[in-house]
């Protein structure tokens, strides 16, 4: 048996070094089957990668990837689940928000038998802002899209080779990679947490990423966006019939001597703001087809080490571990 646990890498220079030996003593020193860890840097301006190298080269379970430009997370962890090698794949972020001790405990109902185990927050730490925003996130995603997210959502997880198999073979992109996980459905378990503050670097999950994730979302697994336009279209519709018998009539009964100059540029002014949003939304699908029809990769890696030279290195010089 073996595990493979994936690290996507964006701006972390100053957290790998603890992250290592958080994992070595709470996970690593605990595992009763082989391992690896698998790390992707989305092609980060710092010096994660080369911190990663350093990394690699004195412990021969690590096997550092470098993207040739930010493809973004979710094409990150789509490039550790095609190169990762184990029977399941936990997906842990860098930034040590989440104890590390969650790969054992989703280790553990893996061994039970599902083939998803999630890390769910119960409780977070933080600015009330930011776990506002990130609930109401998972609230709409509820609602309109996926009815079985988690109420306060999920960012580590556990992945069954059989599942790992399914996400590495869909050929979407601009897609949510936790939206997928949840549409194919499998059996599925849960394990809870409390996420903690960052304590090193700063996050760059900025707001323009977090609106891209919920377009992202909304687009891929929800018919909403083209049904709201529909009952927009459909509203629009009877209002003008409205309007025209109001208008009608007061022309017939004299009460105007013009015929609704404000009414009518109301309604035209409307009518310009709900064609465009249904332009812009039926855009969006265009675009996913067009983006998808290229059939260019997801991500696309430009350094990496080939893993039979790591191992067979390590096993000579007998080097396994970080100083």
């Amino acid at each position: 048996m073996k595990i493979s646990i994936i690290i996507p890498v964006y701006f972390n220079e100053m957290n790998l070094i603890d992250l290592y030996e958080d994992l070595n003593s709470k996970v690593f020193s605990k595992l009763e089957c082989e391992y690896e860890v698998v790390m992707i840097d989305d092609d980060s301006k710092d010096s994660s990668y080369e911190i990663m190298k350093q990394l690699a080269e004195k412990d021969c379970h690590i096997f550092p990837y470098r993207l040739s430009r930010n493809f973004g997370s979710h094409a990150a962890i789509l490039c550790g689940l095609e190169k990762c090698t184990g029977d399941c794949a936990v997906i842990k972020a860098a930034d040590l928000e989440e104890p590390s001790e969650l790969v054992l405990d989703m280790m553990e109902k893996w061994k039970e038998g599902y083939n998803v185990v999630l890390a769910t927050r119960e409780d977070r730490e933080g600015k009330k802002k930011d776990i506002f925003f990130a609930n109401m996130y998972y609230r709409i995603v509820r609602k309109l899209a996926l009815k079985n997210m988690p109420l306060n959502g999920f960012d580590v997880y556990l992945l069954d080779r059989q599942v790992i198999d399914v996400l590495t073979s869909l050929e979407e992109r601009n897609s949510a990679l936790t939206g997928q996980i949840l549409w194919c459905g499998f059996h599925t378990a849960e394990v809870g947490y409390t996420k903690k503050t960052r304590e090193k670097g700063v996050s760059q999950w900025t707001i323009a990423k977090k609106i891209r994730l919920v377009t992202n979302t909304l687009f891929s697994f929800s018919t909403v966006p083209i049904r709201a336009i529909e009952v927009l279209g459909v509203l629009s519709f009877v209002a003008s019939i409205i309007i025209s018998i109001v208008e009608v009539i007061a022309k017939l009964s004299g009460h105007i001597p013009v015929a609704g100059w404000t009414g009518l540029f109301i309604f035209e002014l409307m009518s310009f703001g709900i064609m465009m949003t249904a332009i812009g939304v039926v855009g969006e699908y265009i675009w996913r087809n067009f983006d998808a029809s290229r059939g260019r990769p997801v991500f696309i890696v430009e350094q990496d080490r080939d893993k039979a030279s790591v191992e067979e290195a390590a096993h000579t010089d007998g080097v396994n571990t970080v100083e």
